[in-house]
């Protein structure tokens, strides 16, 4: 019954977290002078998938001090995929303080640099491709939210995770762009890529030991 209950309950502290980031990003898009929106989907998104995710976890983590940790992470990667895709903007208000919790972290596994390099790595990875594909499409390909949430998502999840988030965030942003062209028979348009990166994010969290 407690592998049950606990899930459940903790669900349910995902969904008023989840209200929480929904009131701080509306908080958030003020300062930087943007509109919040009202619509169902960006008032009822965050508090759902966070209460998803965070049961989805607490049943594979069990009640130990990781999951409160991970949890918090999950946060940020919700707030990051509702302003994204309501916005298309990746905050530095989120992102730094972020990816300074996320370094802190990383120091505490093994080897303890780990999380920096792969962080660094990725960080310049997307620079490269932002600044070459905005040389070579001349428009932005990726923007520079995307570049700090590769480091965000290589100081929290290390090498090999990160490169798996990143496939899984890649595919399917591919898979959405190719029902974009096909429903509107046209190559022109764009998509916001941070909010699949921080969805395959949270899988390579779920399955990270």
């Amino acid at each position: 019954m407690t592998a049950i209950l606990f899930p459940i309950g903790w669900a349910i502290a995902g969904a008023a977290a989840g209200w929480f980031v929904r009131w701080g990003s509306v908080r958030l898009a003020v300062l930087e002078g943007l509109e919040p929106g009202h619509k169902r989907w960006q008032e009822l998104g965050p508090p759902i998938l966070a209460a998803l995710v965070f049961g989805v976890f607490a049943y594979h983590l069990g009640p130990v001090p990781l999951l409160f940790i991970r949890s918090v992470f999950i946060l940020v990667l919700v707030q990051v995929v509702f302003f994204d895709f309501e916005h298309r903007l990746i905050l530095d208000r989120v992102m730094f303080p972020s990816m300074a919790l996320a370094f802190f972290v990383s120091l505490l596994g093994s080897p303890w640099w780990a999380g920096a390099a792969t962080g660094l790595a990725a960080g310049l990875l997307f620079l490269v491709l932002a600044v070459a594909g905005s040389a070579i499409f001349k428009a932005e390909a990726l923007g520079f939210g995307d570049v700090k949430l590769a480091v965000f998502m290589g100081l929290l999840l290390g090498p090999l995770p990160t490169i798996q988030g990143i496939f899984y965030g890649v595919f399917m942003a591919g898979v959405v762009s190719v029902g974009f062209i096909v429903w509107h028979r046209s190559l022109k348009g764009t998509i916001a890529y941070g909010p699949y990166l921080a969805a395959g994010a949270i899988i390579a969290l779920y399955l990270l030991p």
